[in-house]
């Protein structure tokens, strides 16, 4: 019985993951679907609003040529019109020389005789008859304007659709994953194929790029809850780095297409990098009562201290000083068994961690007078316990209380730290080599480093008075960490 009831329920899990993807699946077409119908209808007004400036581009053309033999008809009419003007009136004075010479003949006086015939030998010297041209001033010839479109026709008939660019390659190889950026890069369509034919490939004019985060690396579904693709655009070059991420999943899964004109290519296969890191928040349940948590925040709220004022500074007058009681004699309010209580003003991060590297940062906040951060082990405080001062805590400890301070506690011993109060502190643990590590992230200076073996699983930890912290996760451990792992620093005044 229990055998088929265990049977059964394998099946019902197979059948209820294959819901799942089945659901994603008609999601995925229904989308397709309703982008095919979007997209026919973007094209096909793309199309007419191309014919109807190609149609308005041939029209202006051929007006501007037209305009041009219009304009030489009217200059050869023009002239041909004066010469016609010129030979009319020229023919005229030359009637009337025909006649006045016909009548000189008819002179008998010597004298009148020579007198008429001088005149017409002047009048003939000066005639237009004789100055004009015998030929038309301009040619009836227009074969200059002879058209021939016969290439043209042909570069029309073979008017299609923009030639879609193919899809490019991502190259892993030269995919890089650092310092929570991710450098990728790709080859260009074509290029692994030697093929530069533009014709094929389509021009290119730049690339689009789209990645989201995924715990799965084989997804090729979005799954259920899974963030939406963030979309790059206006790539100009075959690769390019991605800054201020998070890494608060497994991968980062990338695509990139090719875009021309108006037209993108399909997008190359998804390659999916991983980018694990230590993710974690605080663990509100273990927090003190007067300790308020607010996503990667925490900030002290004391309960029942009339007046109150958490930016008070340390070196105010007493009247001022009264208004914000020592840490040392601040009482806790009895609350649930897993909070801290008492002067323990400390909150437990929500992972732990059993091996490996390990690296987040905190920032105090601006009205801060006290914190304290570090690690312990799971389970190993006490309600009323506080870090630093048992053999199962390590910490670095800050203060601007009265005076500013700065040290590294473990075990109840205290080392005091020369410097400057960090505004910007990185905690990294190595679990297996037994390292914690606090860095002055502005400054890239190692604080101080504990030695040790760590034989339980730890939990970062928080203590917290008067103002605030914020933290940091999702973080590699950063490249500049290597120049202090590499340091030959003498171990000697590190605590145990």
């Amino acid at each position: 019985m229990d055998t088929q009831k265990e049977a059964l329920r394998r099946i019902i899990c197979t059948l209820s993951n294959k819901n799942e993807e089945l659901q994603n699946l008609l999601e995925t077409v229904n989308n397709t679907l309703t982008g095919v119908q979007e997209e026919s209808c973007k094209v096909m007004s793309e199309l007419e609003v191309e014919l109807q400036l190609l149609h308005s581009t041939l029209e202006a053309k051929g007006a501007e040529l037209c305009g041009i033999i219009k304009e030489e008809k009217q200059r050869k009419e023009a002239e041909l019109q004066k010469q016609l003007s010129d030979v009319n009136s020229s023919l005229l004075s030359c009637d009337e020389l025909l006649e006045f010479a016909n009548q000189t003949l008819t002179i008998t006086n010597e004298e009148e005789f020579l007198k008429a015939a001088k005149q017409i030998k002047e009048r003939v010297t000066m005639a237009p008859a004789f100055r004009l041209t015998t030929r038309p001033v301009v040619s009836e010839n227009m074969t200059q304007f002879s058209v021939d479109f016969s290439v043209e026709r042909v570069v029309l008939q073979r008017l299609h659709f923009l030639p879609v660019p193919r899809a490019p390659e991502i190259d892993v190889s030269n995919c890089v994953v650092c310092d929570n950026t991710i450098t990728v890069a790709w080859r260009p369509a074509g290029e692994a194929d030697n093929d530069n034919d533009v014709s094929v490939s389509g021009p290119m004019e730049c690339y689009e790029l789209e990645y989201r985060k995924s715990n799965n690396r084989n997804s090729s579904l979005r799954a259920m809850g899974e963030a939406c693709w963030e979309k790059v655009h206006d790539i100009t070059e075959p690769q390019i780095t991605l800054t201020g991420l998070k890494f608060d999943s497994s991968f980062i899964t990338i695509r990139v297409r090719t875009r021309n004109k108006t037209a993108a290519s399909e997008f190359s296969e998804t390659v999916a990098l991983e980018t694990r890191a230590f993710n974690f928040g605080f663990d509100a349940a273990t927090a003190h009562v007067e300790l308020k948590v607010q996503g990667d925040t925490v900030t002290w709220e004391p309960q029942g201290v009339k007046g109150h004022d958490p930016r008070l500074k340390g070196r105010e007058n007493r009247s001022s000083r009264s208004a914000t009681p020592s840490p040392n004699k601040l009482t806790g309010i009895r609350t649930g068994r897993d909070r801290f209580a008492g002067e323990s003003y400390t909150v437990l991060g929500d992972e732990k961690m059993l091996d490996g590297c390990h690296y987040w940062e905190l920032r105090p906040l601006l009205d801060w007078k006290s914190f304290s951060v570090g690690v312990a082990y799971q389970g190993s405080l006490g309600r009323f316990d506080q870090l630093g001062k048992s053999a199962s805590s390590w910490c670095l400890h800050a203060s601007q209380w009265l005076q500013t301070s700065l040290a590294a506690k473990h075990n109840n011993r205290v080392k005091v730290l020369d410097w400057p109060l960090p505004q910007r502190i990185g905690i990294y643990c190595d679990y297996d080599n037994g390292d914690l590590s606090f860095i002055d992230v502005d400054r890239l200076s190692l604080l101080h480093s504990f030695k040790t073996k760590f034989s339980q699983p730890l939990v970062p930890a928080f203590t917290v008075w008067c103002g605030g912290i914020s933290i940091m996760t999702g973080l590699q451990v950063p490249s500049f960490m290597g120049q202090f792992l590499c340091t030959s620093r003498s171990l000697s005044n590190l605590l145990q």
